[in-house]
């Protein structure tokens, strides 16, 4: 892995260079498992699907492609335009692609271990993760392990997007954006304000609230902490050690990260919630402003807040656009190599096809495809056009500062002191122990795990990643827990510092066994009812609520009104800026979890629903449920 430092074009080009240097993640082994294991896992609101319908390559050379998911609608569109044209045509043949998403860090980790496993697409000769860092990291993954690169250091790009933060129109406006640059400066003073958004005239928006997704996950995220930094600084580029161990950094990033509201694996999440919450005219309660990508501002202010329109799906644009704003102290690109990859697998016919398909990607119609899709051209002979434009809340002349990417040690320093640094976590682990969690993980095996064998590990191996400073209880249910009729939970300890209970919290979790059935409304109005009692202002305030099942208490004539009064009582905790916000993240594991109602109970208190309807992935799904805090 190159260690140097790699350069963003100067200032006075801001517009897309065919070969843009993005993000050297840290070479250090110990930083590299976190980002690869952890990164964009799906979920509710983002998918790995497998190749679509792309007809019949006949005598083609087949090119999978594995894409990463906010990029599979124009890739899936490139590819049905290419196939069967003249341009699919090469010495010796032909070439037929067939791209599937699967996200970035996903696949870095499928092909550093050889991608071995068919269920999860078929072997890529093309890989296109969001951004060249990923391809770092894979080449360093498998030096690591003794073998050969798999990415090429000199991928072109498809296509680019610069990080922005993002921001409902009105609250822009307040702060005189676009005429009064806004930067991480504006964000740290709002978040330690008093006052809040009255002091820019808006007592009935409250505090300041910042979305951010977590650095070792997310892209996004990663960029955003780099930014805060050099915001620290003063700086745009040359980041060292000793800007990081400065106490004025230390502080700058502590006032950032005390307005966010909780974090996350993908920026989705925020920005879906945003979208329900503005139909309801409270998404400036939710959020003030959110780090994503300039894509996701486009998108949202046309009616697609997740990128990616289902069958059937009509845009709706939302009654309050979003604004991007470009950090006056700089921001960093993200691109979108694509990798013919260097793998056992991938034979030189098939890399000559897969060059045939780079080759009409770079073609200006299809780099105004990707403009259509919101990106920003990777091919600089193709000029900005719409939808980059300031209709769309972008501005095509922006970025005009660009940040150089840290070195690897000012990286991993950047990612150890933000575990530091985060905001605090207070939550209630609610665990499923009815009956059914006794069935096995997995039917064809019937003498091997049980489900609550896998979710115990899950959560007992997701307890590391809880600061000692973050305070979490565990509470089982099933019925009959307890001498009265009516004893559905049992709290078997109660919320207090990871510092002084992780051991005795893995302990009581590896103890348990399955029982009966599933109170499932009656345990989540309990558990919500107990952290708005215990609210603490200054953490993130969240239950995690795993279960197998649908509700199940014996009486299933109350079911519909259980329900209503409990959605009721989660969307009202969410409207009022005087509420005590407590988040329900709920995990549906295994194949008879009420995903659905789970979605419901999760959207209305402004936090996400994570599918584990095949168990052998909870692990994983438990791991980016703990991004949030």
């Amino acid at each position: 892995m190159n260690t140097s430092h790699h350069l963003n074009p100067p200032a006075d080009r801001p517009g897309p260079t065919r070969r843009r240097p993005v993000m050297v993640v840290a070479s250090l082994a110990g930083v590299l498992v976190l980002l690869m294991s952890a990164c964009s896992f799906s979920k509710s609101s983002e998918s790995d699907d497998a190749a679509g319908d792309f007809g019949d390559p006949g005598d083609c050379t087949v090119v999978d492609m594995a894409v990463s998911s906010e990029k599979i609608d124009l890739l899936t569109s490139l590819a049905k335009s290419f196939n069967g044209s003249d341009a699919a045509k090469f010495d010796g043949g032909c070439a037929f692609v067939r791209p599937y998403s699967k996200s970035s860090g996903g696949a870095a980790e499928l092909l550093a271990a050889g991608w071995t496993d068919p269920s999860e697409g078929q072997q890529p000769v093309v890989w296109s993760p969001a951004a060249s860092s990923w391809g770092q990291i894979l080449n360093q993954r498998l030096s690591d392990a003794g073998e050969p690169a798999m990415a090429s250091s000199d991928a072109v790009s498809l296509q680019v997007t610069p990080l922005v933060i993002a921001m409902p129109k009105p609250m822009a406006d307040a702060l005189g954006y676009p005429d009064k640059p806004v930067g991480w400066a504006d964000i740290a003073k709002l978040a330690t304000s008093p006052e809040g958004w009255a002091a820019h005239g808006h007592p009935e928006w409250g505090a300041f609230k910042l979305g951010k997704t977590n650095p070792n996950f997310s892209t996004s995220g990663l960029s955003a902490l780099i930014g805060q930094a050099y915001a620290a600084t003063g700086k745009t580029r040359g980041l060292s050690l000793e800007d990081l161990d400065a106490a004025a950094t230390t502080e700058f990033a502590r006032n950032v990260e005390s307005s966010v509201v909780h974090y996350g694996d993908i920026t989705m999440t925020f920005l879906n919630n945003w979208f329900r919450t503005d139909r309801q005219g409270t998404s400036m309660l939710y959020a003030s402003a959110v780090a994503v990508e300039e894509k996701s501002v486009i998108d949202y202010n046309q009616g697609n807040p997740d990128g990616v329109l289902e069958p059937g799906e009509v845009p709706r644009e939302p009654r309050i656009p979003l604004v991007a704003i470009y950090p006056k102290e700089g921001t960093i690109y993200s691109d979108s190599p694509l990798y013919v990859l260097d793998a056992p697998w991938v034979d030189d016919t098939e890399k000559k096809a897969a060059q045939t398909f780079i080759d009409y990607a770079q073609k200006p119609e299809a780099q105004r495809q990707a403009l259509e899709y919101g990106f920003r051209p990777g091919n600089p002979d193709v000029a900005l056009a719409a939808p980059i434009t300031k209709a769309n809340g972008v501005d095509p002349n922006q970025p005009s500062t660009l940040l150089q990417v840290p070195s690897p040690p000012v990286m991993i320093r950047l990612l150890d002191k933000w575990k530091q640094q985060r905001k605090s976590a207070r939550v209630l682990l609610v665990l499923d122990v009815s009956g059914s969690m006794k069935e096995p993980a997995d039917p064809d095996d019937p003498d091997g795990p049980t489900r609550l064998d896998l979710a115990k590990q899950a959560a007992i191996e997701a307890l590391d990643e809880f600061n000692p400073d973050d305070e979490v209880g565990l509470r089982i249910f099933t019925t009959d827990l307890g001498p009265g009729e009516d004893q559905n939970y049992l709290d078997l300890l109660p919320i207090q510092p990871m510092s002084t209970n992780r051991e005795r919290l893995a302990n009581l979790i590896r103890d348990q066994f399955p029982l009966y059935a599933t109170p499932l409304y009656d345990v989540t109005s309990a558990s919500f009812d107990t952290m708005v009692q215990g609210y603490d202002e200054s953490r993130i305030n969240a239950v995690v609520l795993l279960t197998d099942g649908m509700n199940d208490d014996g009486d299933d004539t109350d079911d519909s009104a259980q329900l209503a009064d409990l959605i009721s009582t989660l969307r009202a905790s969410t409207s009022s800026e005087s509420s005590k916000p407590v988040r329900i993240f709920p995990i549906a594991y295994g194949r008879e979890a009420d995903l659905d109602t789970l979605r419901q109970i999760a959207e209305a208190s402004n936090a996400a629903a994570y599918d584990a309807s095949n168990p052998s992935t909870i692990n994983k799904v438990f791991t980016a449920v703990v991004s949030n805090f």
